[in-house]
């Protein structure tokens, strides 16, 4: 589905300045509020943000709202019913800025996996609700989830599961301001080079994402010898094949190379291509 432009996020400047404070809205689709909650937890930061916006819409921290139009909008999770993906058509209208926030809404989530549950690869939603729900039939469900950016204009995407609470700051502080986020772009090998973390895949022979896995969570798991599980997404132009390779030298098999790309940002480009391609191969 093609992208749908507001009006709004088209011909409007960052902000219009009318000498009051730019108002914020948080949304939520199928996720998990972990990162509305990294949100939250960003405390101190948090009230020095509150101070130069208006929080207008946010259920999970009050159920007291403004009605929009908002300047921007922080939307987590990701699109699975047909009411949500209309849902999200009126946040893009009322919004002057969209970002997504978290894994769900960029690359469909953990939830992603329904992509793929059917026997030839595609989706096929019905055995996990019979496997969850005793009542299956009672859902009214998509049979795919899938990120915020396929159904709507997304202005910028912040990966991670859950989001980092530092980058979350200077994607706000960089809308309001009207410039681009500072967010890195490359793998996380680079992070674990910063903080003296030893290469697991060299040193300890363990399979790990970090090659292609964008930075933003400070080598978390290589800092406590395990390797990457992608939570950040691949960053931009991983060469898949070539770490497929590498995991295969390391004694991981077609099903783990294909369970190590289906997690967190299994619906993600350049992970869904690779475990399609691993899909194909091995039949």
């Amino acid at each position: 589905m093609a992208p749908l432009v507001s009006a709004v996020s088209r011909t409007a400047d960052p902000f219009v300045r009318t000498g009051k404070r730019p108002t914020l809205a948080v949304w939520k689709f199928a996720s998990c509020d972990g990162c509305q909650l990294t949100l939250l937890d960003c405390e101190d930061e948090l009230l020095a943000v509150a101070g130069q916006i208006d929080i207008a819409y946010f259920l999970e921290a009050s159920s007291a709202t403004v009605e929009g139009p908002y300047d921007v909008s922080l939307v987590e999770g990701s699109i699975t019913t047909a009411h949500d993906a209309k849902r999200i058509r009126e946040i893009r209208e009322m919004s002057g800025k969209l970002v997504t926030i978290g894994a769900c809404a960029t690359a469909g989530g953990i939830q992603a996996l329904r992509n793929f549950a059917g026997p030839d690869g595609g989706p096929d939603v019905t055995a996990y609700a019979a496997a969850v729900y005793a009542h299956p039939e009672i859902l009214d469900t998509l049979p795919t989830s899938t990120p915020i950016s396929e159904h709507v204009f997304v202005d910028f995407e912040l990966r991670g599961c859950p989001i980092d609470k530092h980058q979350l700051l200077e994607v706000v502080s960089a809308t309001l301001a009207g410039r681009k986020p500072q967010i890195p772009n490359y793998s996380l090998c680079l992070e674990c080079k910063r903080s003296g973390a030893v290469c697991v895949m060299v040193a300890h022979g363990q399979p790990c994402l970090g090659p292609a896995t964008q930075a933003g969570c400070g080598a978390l798991c290589p800092n406590f010898s395990r390797g990457c599980y992608g939570c950040f997404g691949p960053h931009e132009g991983p060469n898949m094949p070539a770490l497929g390779d590498r995991f295969a030298e390391l004694g991981v098999d077609a099903d783990g190379w294909l369970r190590a790309l289906r997690t967190y940002n299994a619906y993600a480009g350049p992970f869904r291509k690779e475990a399609d391609h691993v899909e194909r191969t091995r039949s």
